[in-house]
């Protein structure tokens, strides 16, 4: 049912928008023009997701991301009224959910993707497969999650912790540095709009779409707008992007040959050398690759200092990982001859992405963890304005602390180690006056014990399985053998064993009202 009423909001969405742009159009009689109509609208829906369709030997690709928004936000509401209507037993098992409606909804997908197929139109029925599952695990997959936290007042912050600190840590940089990078390419190209604002008008009024065909030609253009910020990001990396076979965008130069009449392609620099301004765009991979860096360390758990600049780069790894996706997503042809090629290089987007910002992120990742520990130290010794440890009074019992702190930064933060010492060997152990550092290292040796226990206590129930399953492997051996000698026996009495010799029971409940009460 989620996943039906997920598929029939959006076709009713995409057929009402059809159907505005074809009241708006010259046509013909209605009759005669429905049935592809109806046509249009399901390959409309089919290239929300991701669905690619091939009209007369031209293959139509470079599809608009941001109208899976439409699909994406539907099935994420579908998510929330299954895990409210359902009962899912704990938060690992939100895949369910996200399995009970992407089965379906690919189902869907897929059929939709057959029925629209004609001798001239073919949409791929496997990409349809793939594609509807994909965007349906997700999306219903979160909508579930979501509304289980907000069942079990579960705050985001709680669910991040379940993620090993290292993992979390990558994490949190490669989504600031894909974000960051994203943010950058969207504003890179509104800037570029908006200096080119007047061409823009003028490519409207040659078009004359009216009032209706305007507002569907802006919304085609506002799907559109996730590609031009993915196509802006390539651009700021270096290889750019190509509107064409044999064309390139690129801060290196500028070759376009004749373009589509679309509003939103008068950003596209002439033939030439790229604008002096937007080579600026060229820093802009680097200061996301810092913010990424400077992210992971902060969120990193305790590591030594030498192992944060490889940290950073790993997270530009994953950052160009991320852009070669996104990268390949974006691009795609758009009909036959030269526009077949528009889009950029996926391998090379990826590869020059994790260089620029993994060199990034490595540098800001080591100067971050420097003035971290640098901070730590000058705290401990008194340098911010505290008192010295040469100055402490020798026999205070701060003092032992202190000499403890100069060695050594203690605490959560940048890339810190903190040395551990059994509770009952700490200086002062014991004392109600006990320090920050004292009560950390407490925490910190409590959390050893109760994962040694857990330990300890996983290895004696996997001892006793394994107790058990010998002792019923040997009761098993025990039986075949002395039925085994019983059919020997038999044999030389020149009998017929039988089959088995064991008996069993079979015991009946009755109801308490009819049992016989007993006669006096």
């Amino acid at each position: 049912m989620a996943a039906a009423t997920a598929a029939g909001s959006g076709l009713a969405v995409i057929v009402t928008l059809t159907i505005a742009g074809w009241v708006a159009a010259p046509h013909a009689t209605f009759v005669e023009e429905i049935d592809e109509l109806l046509r249009g609208a399901v390959t409309a829906w089919l290239v929300g997701h991701r669905v690619g369709f091939t009209v007369e030997e031209a293959r139509y690709g470079l599809l608009p991301i941001g109208l899976v928004l439409i699909p994406g936000l539907l099935l994420y509401r579908s998510g929330r009224w299954l895990a409210r209507t359902c009962e899912i037993g704990r938060l690992r098992h939100v895949y369910r959910a996200a399995l009970a409606i992407a089965g379906p909804y690919a189902a869907i997908a897929g059929t939709l993707a057959l029925l629209v197929r004609t001798e001239t139109l073919e949409s791929g029925m496997v990409s349809a497969l793939a594609m509807g599952f994909a965007i349906a695990f997700l999306a219903g997959g979160l909508g579930a999650l979501r509304q289980m936290m907000l069942e079990r007042r579960v705050t985001v912050r709680a669910l991040m912790d379940l993620i090993p600190g290292r993992a979390r840590s990558l994490a949190v940089g490669t989504a600031a540095a894909t974000g960051s990078l994203l943010l950058g390419g969207l504003l890179l190209f509104l800037v570029a709009f908006a200096v080119n604002l007047p061409d823009a008008v003028d490519a409207t009024r040659t078009l004359a779409p009216g009032a209706v065909g305007g507002t569907l030609l802006l919304l085609i253009q506002i799907a559109y707008l996730p590609n031009a910020a993915v196509f802006s990001v390539c651009y700021a990396l270096g290889p750019g992007f190509a509107v064409g076979e044999g064309t390139v965008v690129a801060p290196t130069g500028v070759s376009v040959g004749e373009l589509p009449l679309l509003p939103m392609l008068v950003v596209l620099p002439e033939n030439g050398a790229a604008p002096a301004v937007s080579l600026a765009a060229l820093a802009l991979p680097f200061a996301a690759g810092a913010f990424g860096g400077v992210l992971t360390q902060r969120s990193a758990p305790d590591v030594v200092s030498e192992a944060a600049p490889l940290w950073g780069f790993v997270c530009g790894v994953a950052t160009g990982l991320v852009c070669a996706v996104l990268g390949w997503l974006a691009g795609g042809p758009m009909g036959a001859e030269r526009l077949t090629d528009i889009g950029p290089s996926a391998w090379q987007v990826g590869l020059v992405a994790a260089l620029e910002v993994g060199v990034a992120a490595a540098i800001a990742a080591w100067i971050a963890n420097w003035w971290y520990s640098r901070k730590m130290r000058l705290s401990a010794t008194g340098a911010g304005g505290g008192q010295a440890p040469a100055e402490a009074d020798q026999g205070s019992p701060g003092h032992e602390q202190l000499k403890l702190l100069e060695e050594v930064p203690v605490g959560e933060g940048l890339a810190t180690v903190t040395p551990l010492h059994p509770p009952e060997e700490e200086p002062g152990f014991g004392e109600p006056d006990k320090s920050e550092a004292e009560r950390f290292t407490e925490r910190l040796w409590a959390r050893e014990r109760v994962r040694e226990d857990r330990a300890a206590e996983r290895v004696a129930r996997r001892e006793a399985r394994k107790e058990l399953r010998a002792h019923r492997k040997e009761e098993r051996a025990a039986r075949r053998a002395a039925k085994t000698a019983r059919k020997a026996r038999a044999a030389r009495r020149g009998e017929t064993p039988e089959e088995s010799e064991e008996m069993y029971g079979i015991t009946y409940e009755a109801d308490p009202d009819e049992i016989d009460s007993p006669q006096r």
